[in-house]
């Protein structure tokens, strides 16, 4: 009897095995995200086009590389959008762009300033309106645990703002 039990458990542990995966939350999560990276647009076009506007307004460009699968870029591009302080001062300061480098997408742009994504994903790099690359910013150094430090987004944004 009891060989019997045991080697029926044995069966459905294996039987259980070799079955699907259930969808864990996090992978659930991770396809409900929005799409906040254009995977058709060219980074090249996306950077002249920034320059052109940041000279117009007198602003410096951020340029954000990374990739819709990232969690860190989204939680960034989360802190950029609901952070109040933070996003005024991305719109008096900065033409902001979006760079998708999903499996080597935009891989010029990406080698012109420096390879930042060597970093990890995001990768920030600040020009000045000329183009002029300012600064290269390892995005890990303004995270605290599972977040990017409010306070250290916004030191690194006043820092590197144009001088008015």
């Amino acid at each position: 009897m009891k060989t019997r039990i045991l080697s029926n458990l044995i069966a459905f542990c294996f039987l259980l095995a070799l079955s699907p995966q259930p969808i864990r939350s996090a992978e659930v999560a991770k396809s409900a995200r929005p799409r906040i990276y254009d995977e058709s647009a060219d980074g090249s076009k996306q950077v002249t086009q920034a320059l052109a506007l940041a000279k117009k307004e007198h602003k410096n460009v951020l340029l954000q590389f990374g990739a819709n699968w990232c969690g860190w870029c989204h939680r960034l591009h989360g802190l950029f959008e609901s952070n109040k302080a933070i996003a005024e001062k991305l719109k008096q300061d900065y033409v902001v762009v979006l760079i998708d480098v999903n499996e080597d997408h935009n891989k010029e742009t990406n080698m012109k300033y420096g390879h930042p994504t060597q970093f990890g994903l995001p990768a920030i790099v600040v020009l000045d309106a000329d183009g002029k690359q300012l600064t290269t910013q390892d995005t890990g150094k303004l995270e605290e645990g599972d977040h990017h430090d409010p306070e250290k987004v916004m030191a690194f944004l006043k820092a590197w703002a144009p001088k008015r």
